[in-house]
């Protein structure tokens, strides 16, 4: 049950963090705000993993690959993600953001033996097609810059690639110890670069507040628990074909909670999305 639930339970975290982030980054500098993100996330994880008196043991001698893969998933992926979109649109974001479940498939094979059927890989296409849909008629309306757009595509590579990455040397350690070793890895390179690239600047606002909790709690814990659970018991790329399915569902969360404005053709995107998921998860 938990193996079922778990796919939909991190897309809609997952999700929810890019609605959480338009909420609150007016009032908070972007990489502070995820510095100060992963830090809390960290406090929290070693206070559970203390109560609940789980081992250590397990992360003794691979805590330096968790960190790796922790650092390049959360810090350089999301922090690349937030300058890009300083002058790109989400919309042109969300686009690049598809490759990285193309990606994944791709080299999943040589990196980790990982071989998917041609029914499989007809979702992988059908999944790329649906976010196509979803938001390209909003990326092709907005002006973009080639700098920026390779900033945010700089970002995907690392998702990517820390999640190859944990797929080779990070499985079959307890979930917690393991989260808590890569949100403070994510903490202290957020942290670095705030320090050469940003000036800090924070108003502390309820709404601020509010998603910055959110995002460190139910994203950083709870949304990351959930990939590394489904990293640890599958397939990377059945895992990273779950993204495809973010900006439907986010573009519906959107229109939900800020009133965006939502489209048919946006609609049918997510349709089509979550049909290409299906094969790739439903294929062996």
């Amino acid at each position: 049950m938990i193996a079922r639930l778990a796919p939909f339970a991190f897309i809609a975290l997952w999700s929810s963090a890019f609605v959480a982030v338009r909420a609150g980054l007016p009032d908070v500098s972007p990489l502070y705000f995820l510095a100060v993100r992963f830090a809390i996330a960290s406090v929290v994880l070693l206070a559970l993993v203390a109560v609940t008196r789980q081992s250590w043991a397990g992360v003794a001698a691979r805590w330096h690959h968790l960190a790796l893969a922790g650092a390049l998933i959360n810090a350089v992926y999301l922090s690349l993600a937030y300058i890009a979109m300083q002058r790109v649109s989400g919309a042109i974001m969300a686009l690049i953001g598809a490759l990285n479940p193309m990606l994944v498939a791709l080299l999943a094979g040589p990196v980790l033996g990982e071989r998917f059927s041609p029914r499989q890989w007809a979702g992988v296409l059908l999944g790329f097609l649906g976010v196509a849909l979803t938001v390209g008629a909003r990326a092709a309306e907005s002006a973009a810059e080639l700098v920026p757009m390779l900033i945010g595509a700089a970002g995907i590579l690392a998702l990517t690639l820390g999640t190859l990455y944990h797929g080779r040397y990070g499985r079959g350690i307890a979930l917690m110890p393991a989260n808590a070793v890569q949100m403070i890895a994510a903490a202290a390179t957020a942290g670095l670069l705030v320090l050469l690239f940003e000036t800090p600047r924070a108003a502390w606002t309820p709404t601020a507040v509010a998603t910055l909790l959110w995002l460190a709690l139910a994203v950083s814990i709870g949304g990351m628990g959930l990939f590394l659970y489904m990293m640890k018991s599958g397939m990377a790329g059945k895992v990273a074909a779950n993204f495809y399915l973010t900006p439907g569902v986010t573009a519906v969360m959107g229109w939900a909670i800020l009133g965006e404005q939502l489209s048919l053709l946006g609609l049918a995107g997510l349709v089509i999305a979550s049909a290409g998921v299906w094969l790739v998860q439903s294929s062996r």
